[in-house]
């Protein structure tokens, strides 16, 4: 299995319930065509370079994850039939990539250790 790590833009239409009603439809269709998510994280409404589909805002969202070849274009192929979905990218990670992921990832774990640390005094 390789690792992969995949990003779209959702329409900034959409309810809070209806975008993660969207995540876990894709991180579902991962997990049970052979899949195992490694990390996803909710960057948010954002401000796009330039208009897609006269909209200038969306949702993005991360998933870090592992997987057979096979599975990237079916994915893909979900993501192009839902009219929720405005863009989307999928790379694969080699071993340098997947080192940077995960020590991005640990970055973050800490941070957020140090800010709930923080919170506590």
């Amino acid at each position: 299995m390789k690792q992969y790590e995949t990003v779209f833009i959702a329409t900034p239409v959409l309810s809070e319930a209806q975008m993660k009603e969207a995540v876990a439809k894709y991180v579902n269709f991962i997990t049970k065509n052979g899949g195992e998510v490694v990390y996803e994280e909710d960057w948010g409404l954002k401000q796009l370079a330039y208009p897609i589909q006269h909209k200038t805002s969306g949702f993005y969202h991360l998933i870090e994850f592992k997987a057979e070849p096979s599975l990237i274009a079916s994915l893909e192929t979900q993501y192009h039939r839902d009219e929720r979905i405005i863009r989307y990218l999928t790379v694969a990670l080699d071993k340098d990539a997947a080192a940077y992921a995960e020590k991005r990832r640990a970055n973050k774990q800490a941070k957020a250790a140090a800010q709930a640390a923080e919170a506590e005094k």
